[in-house]
């Protein structure tokens, strides 16, 4: 996996992977035009997104309706490191469900990508580099 990230001005940011391109921005008040999501929102969105997969991959592969399946994710900033913590993701999902399809969807959010390197923090490696011109 691959994410290529370049400064585009300001306090933005073009966010590369693939094919597809986003852009990552701060608020006015954080000196910025607020044209996109900034980078804790980005993380929120990951999250999101990875939990909302694995609820709908659970409807599917029981044959349940999936339509208006929706995630919100919260969080907030702490010190001491400064960070993001005290995440909650809530996940909508149709009506009628009964207690055994309501704990399948919870333990499939769980085996999301995102929540689990999450609660196992990664190894982390920064290099800065020079290019090399040419």
């Amino acid at each position: 996996m691959e994410v290529i990230v370049e400064h585009v001005g300001a306090v933005q940011f073009e966010i590369k992977a693939r094919q597809h391109k986003i852009v990552s921005d701060q608020p006015a008040e954080g000196k910025g035009y607020d044209e996109g999501m900034t980078p804790p929102e980005l993380l929120l969105a990951s999250l999101g997104s990875c939990a909302a997969y694995y609820a709908v991959d659970y409807l599917v592969r029981n044959k349940i309706e999936r339509d208006g399946v929706r995630t919100r994710v919260t969080a907030e900033k702490v010190k001491g490191p400064f960070r993001v913590d005290n995440f909650k993701i809530e996940v909508e999902v149709p009506g009628g469900l009964d207690e055994t399809h309501l704990k399948g969807i919870e333990e499939a959010v769980h085996r999301c990508l995102i929540h689990n390197t999450l609660l196992q923090p990664p190894t982390m490696e920064v290099l800065i580099r020079i290019p090399v011109v040419a």
